[in-house]
């Protein structure tokens, strides 16, 4: 990661760039001695002070006296007239107020400044007068040497206070599962000890060493600038060259006592005022060396009581234990965070883990995963949104082609992928946890719905964590408590609901929430989801291009399948036009930034206006009340190409009001040092991801090129409107429907399941077999062994297990007469069935597709006689009989759409072979039999009004018209279906207005 520049001997950064970024490096204050213009400014503040806190109350008591009544007035009172007495006595309880109002802003100011420690406490509705008294307070203090040093926020002086009161969530603290980072980091920590004991050695040889001249180097922690406090990794970069650095800084310190009588117990709490000594090869301006005729006796006085503390020699053994790699270190991150992994649940808790923490590693190690993409195995929430937007893509392909002729049409079948786009499809379906991604979107709109009952706003949310099933949300600031069943969590600002509760909701008709979450990756067991609509600012992602463009194809994939979101525009700039097929209704692009600026400079004043009429500070208040579902979608622009620095300022700019309007900003960069990034973060070439100011390092969620265009091609091949005029699709699988086809093993899957030509299993495992083997004949192009284990275990199994499964369903079915097994592998590994083994869905595709474009062209009696035989076959829904709980793998198919237009097709084609020969009533018989398992199709309907109209009966026709508007209920019937009741039955309108 391309660090900020560090400091010179002389104190000043070596590196020039452009300032303003929220997140740069806070340089700390100087140390100097009072000047004339000092002393002048304390005084005069001196006086304004004790004119305002002294002068004002005297000058009131000696000439207005006690403004309120001495007794309790009676009712009489109301009703006299208001005389200037009265009136100059409110004027004077106002200014008593205002008095007191300003001398509390003074009395917070003073202790703040005293104590050094954390930023002065906020007075309800006293922004001014707190400003004005934090400038007094400064400008008094400024005649102590040591007063920029103390003073928090000193240097903002001239910002606005609510900027100042901004302070940071929480601090880093350990994760669940911890235990491998940190020993991760304690070798890293005895690695780098061990260096610098090797540079104080060679400087010991030369005569160099600090300790030879007495001279120990120290540094002042430096009061909080913008939004982000002094931290050690900051301190390490500067003066040590290395922010890694930062456990030496940490070892040197811990434990002893510093000015204001605490300790440093985590790195990742330091105050402003403390002292920290530093290694010895520390250089820079802001170093303090001991002595030092430089600085105030009072700060000579403080390093001098702090060098005399802590245990120099236990230190010093205990860095020689680091160095022969005895130690272990669970220090912090380093940086005060702004983004917290929640703390760990309790030992008690026995919840089991959630299915996307577990699927994507069940039952198979890496020999056996025959080209799946880790990446997206590793990415369950996104593979669950790309998998439920490719199921919807499916099926609208299949509607549409539904309107088309009753013949043989295109589009009945999927086109079934093959290389890249098949182990894209296969990873989907074992990483995908469409259970984790319900929960998630009931928990939030739960919690949305529960606040609007209570009549409270959204809070503020910059990130979600899943941990074990459990949900955590990390609020900007304390929100109070949480509506039940969610707690607080670690601390105010965690809103905490445990998976067990989560399971209680239901679905709920409140607007999303928090659309704008988006997974960045884990670290260890937990999944982090950054609110990018909430971030203050521009979020900076550095690193090399392909890394980047990885990041920001799983950011926008995700973004424009998840299932937590209502509506949402993401708008990609200088890339991913590729990516539109996923959500053409979602996905914006654009071509430069010149259009990005054009487009979003318009959409931010209209989103400004459109508060402002609506009297909402945020669009979060505009997602609870009765306007929820009107507006305040979210925008998310994911800017993946460096902007010129003219660009970039042009783009702070316009960020800058960006969270309040509900449009975020993701944008690459070739460094971390982006104008107007309120958080930076890196990805590194072994895909993990770092913001060391946030106190992350996690293991990044990556879409990288050639899993992205696989994907593409599965949405591509999947669009409704793709070649429209192409030709037929044929069935997967067709099966011979002479006698000389009968098949070995016959399995009835449309309708209660059985199984014919194999004896029934053992009781306890003969479920779990009959799962396994329809899965495969529904699949006759093959399953893979990952597939099925997820789809059979979703929250995980072993790969003995799963194997022992394949062994005894591989004996059960058993070998055809030539010797050779009934389930076998191909080439790439996929498990398939002989031809042996057939369905009865297998038989239904065949059947008709022979009827329409086969055999029965050709002759009308063969036609007839198979698409009878067919209808003969549906007994009901497709695995009628499956005990609940069970095939939840099905939620993934399109079978259930497939099934009853098949089944519709048949009625319909079986209707006009009847009709062809003036048979209504047996084509009234075909096309009762299909609406038993296609209800909802309007076809049948409709070809069965024709039906009954070509029987010469009216009355029988109005029944059904009667029965047709009965069902359609305030909907009301179909344009269709009305045209065609308007040409058979033209005084149907009468007599639905009789009903009505």
């Amino acid at each position: 990661m391309a660090r900020r520049s560090t400091s010179s001997s002389t104190g000043r950064p070596t590196g020039t760039g452009p300032s303003g970024p929220r997140n740069r490096t806070p340089q700390p204050v100087r140390l100097r001695r009072r000047t004339f213009g000092d002393v002048v400014k304390a005084f005069l503040a001196f006086v304004v002070l004790l004119v305002l806190v002294v002068g004002v109350p005297g000058a009131l008591a000696v000439t207005v006296g006690w403004p309120l009544p001495r007794s309790a007035p009676s009712m009489d009172w109301l009703s006299q007239p208001i005389d200037v007495q009265t009136f100059l006595n409110a004027l004077t309880v106002v200014v008593w107020l205002a008095w007191a109002q300003f001398t509390a802003c003074v009395l917070v100011e003073v202790k703040a400044a005293v104590s050094g420690v954390g930023l002065p406490g906020r007075v309800p509705g006293a922004g001014p007068s707190q400003l004005l008294a934090r400038q007094l307070v400064a400008a008094l203090l400024l005649v102590g040497a040591t007063a920029a040093s103390f003073t928090p926020g000193l240097s903002q002086l001239g910002h606005s206070l609510e900027g100042n009161q901004k302070g940071t969530v929480a601090t880093a603290q350990a994760t669940p599962g911890i235990l491998a980072q940190q020993q991760e980091q304690a070798k890293s920590t005895a690695a780098a000890l061990a260096e610098q004991a090797g540079h104080a050695a060679a400087q010991a040889e030369q005569g160099g060493s600090t300790a030879a001249h007495g001279a120990t180097k120290y540094y002042r922690i430096q009061p909080p600038e913008g939004r982000h406090h002094d931290s050690l990794w900051e301190i390490a970069q500067r003066h040590l060259g290395d922010g890694r650095r930062y456990k030496e800084i940490y070892e040197l310190n811990k434990d002893r006592i510093q000015p204001d009588g605490s300790r440093l117990s985590e790195a990742s709490l330091i105050r402003p005022g403390w002292i920290m000594e530093m290694p010895g090869d520390a250089h820079g301006g802001e170093l303090v060396e001991n002595p030092d005729a430089h600085v105030s006796p009072e700060v000579r006085q403080q390093i001098g009581d702090y060098a005399q503390t802590g245990d120099h020699a236990q230190h010093q053994q205990h860095q020689q234990h680091q160095e022969q790699g005895g130690g272990q270190h669970a220090g912090g991150d380093g940086a005060t965070a702004q983004i917290t992994v929640p703390s760990q649940r309790q030992s008690g808790d026995s919840g089991a883990p959630a299915a996307h923490e577990t699927s994507a590693h069940s039952s198979s190690s890496s020999s056996s995963s025959f080209g799946l993409s880790e990446a997206l195995l590793g990415a369950p929430l996104l593979a669950a949104g790309l998998l439920a937007a490719l199921g919807r893509r499916r099926r609208q392909a299949l509607w549409q082609s539904a309107l088309g002729a009753v013949g043989g049409r295109r589009g009945m079948e999927p086109p079934i992928p093959v290389g890249d786009a098949q182990d894209v499809q296969d990873a989907l379906l074992v990483g995908a946890d469409p259970e984790g991604v319900r929960q998630l979107d009931r928990s939030l709109r739960g919690l949305a719905a529960a606040l609007t009952a209570e009549s409270r706003s959204l809070p503020v949310v910059y990130a979600a964590w899943l941990s074990h099933g459990d949900l955590h949300l990390q609020l900007a600031q304390p929100a109070g408590k949480p509506p039940a069943p969610w707690q607080l969590g670690q601390d105010q600002t965690f809103w905490t609901l445990s998976r067990a509760d989560a399971e209680h909701y239901e679905d709920t008709d409140a607007a999303a929430p928090y659309p704008g979450l988006v997974s960045l990756g884990t670290m260890d067991d937990s999944r982090l989801l950054l609110n990018l609509e909430a971030v203050p600012g521009i979020v900076s992602l550095s690193g090399r291009e392909a890394d980047r463009a990885a990041v920001f194809a799983s950011v926008a994939a995700e973004l424009a399948t998840n299932g937590w979101s209502d509506r949402m525009t993401i708008t990609l700039v200088g890339f991913g036009a590729d990516l539109t097929p996923l959500a053409p209704n979602r996905l914006r692009h654009l071509d430069d930034v010149e259009a990005l600026f054009e487009t979003m400079e318009a959409e931010t004043r209209q989103r400004r206006g459109a508060l402002g009429a609506a009297d909402h500070h945020s669009v979060l208040t505009g997602r609870t009340g009765p306007a929820q579902h009107t507006r305040w979608a979210p925008n998310l622009v994911l800017l993946a190409t460096q902007p010129s620095a003219e660009d970039a300022v042009r783009l702070a700019e316009l960020a800058a009001d960006a969270a309040r309007l509900g449009i975020g900003y993701l944008v690459g960069s070739e460094r971390d040092d982006l104008p107007g990034a309120a958080w930076a973060m890196e990805i590194t070439p072994d895909g993990r991801l770092l913001a060391p100011l946030l106190g992350l390092e996690l293991q990044a969620q990556l879409l990288p090129a050639v899993q992205q265009r696989a994907v593409v091609e599965l949405f591509v091949e999947s669009d409704p409107e793709r070649d429209p005029d192409g030709p037929t699709t044929t069935p997967p699988f067709l099966v011979d429907i002479s006698e000389q086809g009968r098949p070995a093993v016959y399995a009835r899957l449309v309708g209660p399941y059985e199984i014919i030509g194999l004896d029934t299993p053992d009781g306890d495992r003969s479920p779990l077999l009959h799962e396994a083997l329809a899965l495969l004949l529904l699949h006759r192009e093959g399953v893979h062994p990952r597939v099925l284990s997820s789809a059979l275990w979703p929250r995980g199994v072993t790969e003995d297990v799963r194997d022992a499964l394949l062994d005894r369903l591989r004996g059960w079915l058993g070998t055809d007469p030539d010797g050779s097994p009934r389930l076998r592998a191909d080439a790439a590994g996929r498990l398939t069935l002989a031809k042996s083994v057939v369905s009865d869905l297998d038989v239904l595709r065949s059947l008709y597709y022979e009827a329409t474009q086969g055999k029965g062209v050709e002759s009308r009696a063969v036609r007839g006689r198979l698409l009878t035989d067919a209808l003969v076959l549906v007994r009901g829904p497709l695995l009628a009989d499956r005990a609940e709980g069970r095939y939840r793998w099905l939620t993934h198919e399109i079978i259930d759409a497939q099934l009853p237009l098949l089944v519709a097709d048949i009625g319909l084609a079986l209707s006009a072979f009847h009709l062809e020969k003036d048979r209504a009533e047996k084509a009234i018989e075909a096309l009762g039999a299909a609406l038993r398992t296609a209800p909802e199709d309007e076809r049948l309907w409709n070809e069965l009004l024709r039906a009954t109209h070509a029987t010469g009966d009216p009355d029988r026709l109005r029944a059904l018209a009667a029965d047709l508007i009965a069902r359609s209920g305030a909907r009301g019937l179909p344009p269709r279906t009305e045209a065609l009741l308007d040409e058979l039955l033209p005084t149907w309108r009468d007599g639905a207005a009789a009903t009505g």
